[in-house]
């Protein structure tokens, strides 16, 4: 009587005859005609002819979809959205593509639509359907070109910043202080009361007492990477930021991504705009050379621009205008805004697209009024009133980055400071080897958001957080 041998036996058996290897790996040339190969994946389409079934795969590796041409013995049951592993041979079409002609094909997982899968085969679904099914819409073939273009975006970021001699640091998620000074900060406490009440401290409140003191989920981590560059010169930051926002804006997360770099000796905002004109110019580049496919599969679902059309900025310098000068244009034009102007209170989100729209170009503001911005950021040598600060600004999104060069004047600073209890530290910096440090925090969904031409910035992570949904 003969043994039935196991799955495991299959496939360990098969990587004998059959090169274990992915569709990207294909798709770039790695494979010649006549090799034997296994590839495993999800079912994307199936087309039914006389005699042959012909499989659309995706394994999640590239945007491309790829073709496999079997008998309709071999199908059985498989069906749309099925994890399959195949195995056969690299051939031609009539068509001169590659297809793999299959001989043996083993279904992983069934895919039984009628039992409530959100997505059905040549159907498109709006952003807002997709996101109510946080833990399957990586299977939409939208939202995985948006991942990997996140992937490598990110990677295309810290390559540039390594080539200019910085280092990555990890700044902390638990901080002591709230960077921006705004309130929007997330409360961190323990879960269990028994735990606060087992490590009580004298005049220390029940909620305070694991670190002896309130502390949150940070903001920013802007002034653990100026301490940083006290010592190392060059330093960024990649990690998660968190807000306590009730806000519904396109444009905002509860939990967010942002680079953020600090570079010792800067001195001018000449230098952080070509600092950061030069890092986003790089990395879009890079991000075009790596990922263009995924790139225009997920802008082609909103615009019909070319992708040379789309980002002809590349090739162009940023314009700056000071703060003065923004108003002074917002002024001239107030005819074709909604909002009233309001120096006072900045420049808000349709104005930002305004100037961004009457330049033409991403568009760097600078010299902002003192009483708008941060108490960190240095006060101007010609004029008082102001403080060396910039925004980014850039089509689809508004404000991209916003940075500054850091007030290193020890009384100047301290005279600005809103805790000096938890930010003592801060101020010492100015004390102890000081120098001028500028830098910046640039919003990964936004610069995605962009990019991509995608409308909410809940569609370019994949899970997004905001008030009233923290799903998984």
């Amino acid at each position: 009587m003969l043994k039935r041998l196991s799955p495991k036996y299959f496939s360990s058996n098969v990587r004998c005859i059959y090169h274990l290897s992915r569709i990207k790996d294909i798709s770039v040339g790695k494979h010649k005609d006549g090799d034997k190969i296994q590839l495993k994946g999800w079912v994307k389409t199936i087309r039914k002819m006389k005699d042959n079934v012909f499989l659309d795969l995706n394994d999640g590796s590239c945007a491309t979809n790829f073709q496999l041409a079997l008998s309709k013995s071999l199908l059985r049951e498989t069906a749309y959205g099925s994890s399959v592993d195949v195995c056969g041979t690299l051939e031609r079409t009539a068509k001169n593509q590659q297809e793999l002609k299959v001989d043996k094909l083993r279904e992983l997982g069934k895919c039984p639509l009628s039992e409530g899968y959100p997505f059905y085969p040549k159907k498109s679904y709006a952003p807002d359907y997709i996101r109510n099914y946080l833990h399957l819409r990586p299977q939409n073939s939208t939202i995985s070109s948006t991942l990997r273009v996140r992937h490598h975006a990110v990677k295309c970021f810290t390559n540039h910043l390594e080539k200019e001699g910085f280092f990555q640091m990890h700044t902390p998620i638990i901080t002591s202080n709230d960077c921006e000074g705004a309130g929007e900060a997330f409360l961190v406490k323990p879960a269990s009361r028994q735990l606060l009440q087992m490590i009580s401290k004298k005049d220390v409140p029940l909620e305070e007492r694991y670190f002896d003191g309130p502390s949150f989920l940070t903001v920013s981590g802007q002034l653990h990477l100026e301490a940083l560059a006290h010592g190392l010169g060059k330093v960024y930051s990649f990690g998660p930021t968190f807000r306590a926002e009730n806000c519904k804006s396109p444009i905002h997360l509860s939990e967010f991504y942002m680079l953020e770099l600090e570079e010792a000796f800067l001195d001018s905002l000449e230098e952080l705009s070509n600092r950061i004109e030069s890092l986003v110019k790089s990395a879009t580049k890079s991000l075009l050379d790596v990922a263009v496919e995924d790139v225009a599969l997920v802008r082609e679902k909103s615009t019909t621009f070319t992708i040379e059309e789309s980002f002809a900025w590349l090739e162009k310098p940023f314009p700056r205008i000071s703060f003065r000068e923004a108003i002074n244009v917002l002024q001239q034009n107030k005819s074709k805004l909604k909002g009233t102007i309001q120096p006072e209170n900045g420049i808000n989100k349709e104005q930002e697209l305004f100037l961004v729209h009457h330049f033409q170009s991403p568009v760097f503001v600078l010299s902002w009024p003192k009483l708008i911005k941060s108490f960190y950021m240095r006060e101007c040598e010609h004029d008082s009133d102001l403080v060396d600060a910039l925004d980014f600004l850039v089509p689809h999104v508004g404000e991209l980055a916003g940075g500054s060069i850091r007030e290193n004047n020890y009384s100047k600073l301290e005279a600005r400071l809103p805790d000096h209890d938890s930010l003592r530290w801060y101020l010492e910096l100015r004390k102890f080897g000081s120098i001028t440090t500028g830098g910046f925090g640039l919003g990964l969904e936004r610069y995605l958001s962009w990019v991509l031409n995608v409308h909410n910035v809940k569609d370019v992570i994949a899970f997004p957080r905001w008030a009233h949904n923290c799903a998984m």
